[in-house]
């Protein structure tokens, strides 16, 4: 351990070394998992609970996609076409550009049913997803899809012929083969479109039933490739638009297709549902085809949409009695608040892969060998944005669990020990999770290696302090307390290892001291170098990267780990080591003169970092030499003064993470002046939120490279927003000189968040990834319903006290 780290973990470190001669002979360490017991093998995620979460909407990435937690699935989703500036668009994918005004999951309970809407250029798509589990029906049960689609004649040209047309198709990631029921389709005739068989459910059928007039059609494919599935599909209603000069599937399939897709043609007004059964005969015989018949039509037509409205009415009684915002907030806020959480959980998704980690300076193997795979995996997490960001994200999560928690702990429970089971032998996890084609297919080449130097928040600590406190203030039956506590104790191994990689990798030269690693000290693009690993990216830090800096969020962030171990060391009764406990770490850590000896600078009131550091520099266009006697204009960082080590002058949402800890005294004249730059406007304070930079510094809002507009700049994130208002919560609560103002604030604050996040939801159809300093208007990715959604616990009051 260095000598500037903390006091915890020198047996932990010797374990955690600890790899069998085997593996090591094999494995480069990076690459090789904890030596430890899985958490997602418990008992407790295994049973009944691993069978009711075994089908889901588990493709974040598209506007409807289902498939398995496995990772050779049997896969569904849906397409349509919609006429835009008089041309046919396909629907499938997430984006952007395919201006929907609005979508996404509007209530999901994250077990066994959804419903989304989806408002795309005169045509509203209402979708409804249920699982059932019958006696009979394979592993995972049954699922059914009910669409409802209602189009805009009047915004439609006659090109488009009678009405909507959507495409539903199923694939198999395994190459099973799938059956056709028939050549001749007849929406009117037999309900079955498609049969075949797998290992892991059975037997299985695909049924459409309707009472509208439908015109249909199919095609068949055989492909080992499933992120691209729209473009075979346009390239078959291409070839037909050629021979027929109509938008039609060719009504044709190849042998042993392992994906068929089914177009459906209705009027402007159609309902029609598709049904998954499992567990059929395969013979047919009489007996077990009424016993199929029987569930079809128990998730089909006027029993699936009762059974749809029963559970439409559940979530609003579940979502009321944890969040109790009908005193709290007007019907509008409750509305948004239930399509925030509806969509976190509906953005749940199942991922298997294999991350790329980057061998930069790790490993001398074959030299043009850039990256090495991590082992394969899976990975159940929600995700940040379905468009931008449809994959896992190591410091989103732990924000996104402060919800999910509450609202479903076991599902919490399964997702952070997903997260953890990703732990290498050295206690790290890849901050980014891009696992599979499917998410590979999102994501730029140079952005998808791993470093195993960086790392990330560990902000799943967050969530399992609220965990922990739920424990001690009897929250939770006596049956979540077991395996709660089950899951605390299996976890605390792969805990202590990761708050030990920090201790060990990220520590700064000064005692109790650290810094984020993996800023780049030799970039002359930037004008100020970024620093991925913080989450903040483009936040100022010191001007040039070095091992002399001191970044105060990250000691903050070792606290909170660090209280929070120490918590679940108390609630398991562990024996304290005797080379130190995680309580004296944290008292460590809480030292206020230590502290401010290291960031506080009296002349602004505020934490700053420490580092090499100069004001004076800007991007400039110069001519750059690009290699082979050849030049470019490009703009390139212009250093007009010589760096020296000292406080970075730079107020902004790092400044507060003391006061975010909760680490200074009720007491304190500190706190006064943490107070008064909350609440000053030419700092933090806007009528729409906090800023995360103050008008004040000299990188506000500007450009970081030629390319990089502002992010943490100060435009208006809700997860710092949340952590503020629940440490100006706290102090509102506690005795003191500055209760009353902490009080003021705090309230202020809240009802401007909430104001600003509804108003942007009904005039905009999103949540949005941040918000407008100046007008509050949304921007960046939508719908983001990652730690956005925090709005609902701001509009319940709910903090996680440390």
């Amino acid at each position: 351990m260095s000598g500037s780290g903390v006091v915890v973990g020198m047996v932990l470190f010797v374990f955690v070394k600890h790899v069998s001669a085997e593996a090591e002979e094999h494995l480069p360490r990076v690459v090789t998992p904890f030596p430890a017991p899985k958490i997602t093998e418990l008992p407790q995620f295994q049973g009944v609970h691993k069978e009711t979460l075994y089908w889901g909407t588990y493709r974040p990435q598209l506007y409807l996609g289902i498939r398995a937690r496995t990772p050779k699935s049997l896969i569904a989703g849906l397409m349509w076409i919609v006429v835009k500036d008089g041309r046919y668009h396909l629907r499938h994918v997430c984006r952007h550009e395919d201006d929907l005004s609005s979508y996404g999951w509007t209530k999901h309970n994250g077990r066994d049913f959804g419903n989304q809407v989806l408002v795309d250029h005169g045509l509203t798509l209402n979708t409804g997803f249920l699982k059932s589990k019958e006696e009979g029906s394979g592993y995972g049960g049954d699922w059914a899809v009910q669409i409802n689609v209602q189009a805009d004649k009047s915004k439609w040209n006659e090109e488009f012929g009678r009405g909507a047309q959507l495409f539903f198709y199923l694939a198999d990631e395994g190459g099973n083969a799938l059956n056709l029921s028939r050549k001749n389709l007849n929406i009117r005739g037999d309900s079955l479109l498609a049969s075949g068989s797998r290992a892991d459910i059975g037997d299985w059928q695909l049924h459409l039933k309707s009472m509208d007039d439908l015109e249909l059609h199919y095609s068949g494919f055989h492909t080992p490739h499933f992120h691209n599935l729209s473009d075979r599909v346009e390239e078959n209603l291409a070839s037909q638009i050629r021979k027929q000069d109509r938008l039609l599937l060719s009504d044709s399939s190849d042998d042993s297709p392992n994906v068929l897709v089914f177009q459906i043609i209705g009027g402007f007004s159609f309902t029609t549902d598709f049904t998954f059964i499992s567990g059929t005969d395969s013979e047919g015989s009489k007996v077990e085809g009424s016993k199929v018949e029987e569930r079809v039509s128990s998730l089909t037509g006027t029993s699936l949409s009762n059974q749809l409205k029963y559970k439409e009415q559940a979530f609003d009684e579940k979502f009321e009695k944890i969040f109790n915002l009908a005193e709290k907030v007007d019907p509008e806020s409750i509305s948004v608040g239930k399509a925030a959480v509806g969509n976190l959980i509906g953005g749940i998704g199942y991922f298997y892969g294999q991350s790329k980690i980057a061998l930069s300076g790790i490993l001398n193997l074959r030299e043009h060998v850039n990256y090495i795979s991590y082992w394969p995996a899976e990975l159940y997490t929600a995700v940040p944005c379905r468009p931008s960001f449809p994959r896992g994200f190591l410091w989103d999560e732990g924000f996104h669990q402060l919800i999910i928690w509450r609202w479903d702990i076991h599902i919490s429970l399964d997702i952070i020990g997903h997260w953890l089971d990703l732990m290498n032998a050295d206690g790290w996890i890849p901050r980014e999770q891009i696992l599979g084609a499917e998410a590979l297919s999102r994501v730029p080449e140079e952005y998808v290696p791993q470093h195993p130097t960086n790392g990330n928040p560990p902000t799943l600590f967050l969530a399992l302090n609220g965990i922990v406190n739920g424990l001690k203030n009897n929250e939770f039956t006596a049956k979540d307390k077991t395996e709660i506590s089950l899951f605390l104790e299996r976890a605390f191994v792969r805990l202590e290892a990761w708050f030990q990689w920090f201790n060990t990798t990220q520590s700064g030269k000064q005692m109790s001291s650290y810094y984020w690693h993996g800023r780049d000290n030799k970039t002359i693009l930037e004008l100020n170098p970024k620093t991925l690993t913080s989450g903040f990216d483009d936040y100022p830090r010191a001007s040039h990267p070095s091992a002399d800096e001191r970044h105060v969020d990250l000691r903050c962030w070792m606290l909170l780990a660090a209280d929070c171990l120490h918590s679940i060391e108390e609630l398991l009764d562990k024996e304290t080591k005797p080379e130190g406990n995680y309580g004296s770490t944290a008292k460590l850590l809480s030292d206020v003169e230590l502290l401010n000896q290291m960031h506080y600078d009296d002349r602004y009131g505020a934490y700053f970092d420490f580092g090499n550091h100069t004001e004076k520099i800007q991007l400039k266009w110069k001519e750059v030499e690009i290699g082979h006697n050849n030049t470019a204009r490009q703009l390139v960082r212009d250093v007009l003064e010589r760096p020296v080590l000292r406080m970075v002058p730079h107020i902004g949402y790092v400044s507060l993470f003391p006061f975010m800890g909760k680490i200074i005294s009720p007491g304190s004249w500190i706190l006064e002046k943490q107070l008064q730059l909350i609440s000053n406007d030419s700092l933090f304070w806007t009528d729409f939120g906090l800023r995360s930079l103050a008008t004040t510094s000299s990188l506000y809002m500007k450009f970081n490279s030629e390319r990089e507009g502002p992010y943490w700049r100060g435009q208006i994130w809700i997860n710092m927003n949340y952590r503020i208002l629940s440490a100006l919560h706290h102090y509102s609560k506690e005795n003191g000189p500055y209760q009353d103002m902490a009080k003021a604030i705090y309230k202020e604050l809240r009802s401007n968040l909430i104001r600003n996040i509804v108003r942007n939801y009904e005039e905009t159809g999103f949540l949005w990834e941040q918000y407008d300093q100046n007008n509050g208007k949304g921007k960046g990715s939508h719908p983001f319903t990652g730690w956005t959604s925090l709005m609902v616990l701001i509009m319940a009051e709910a903090y996680d006290i440390i």
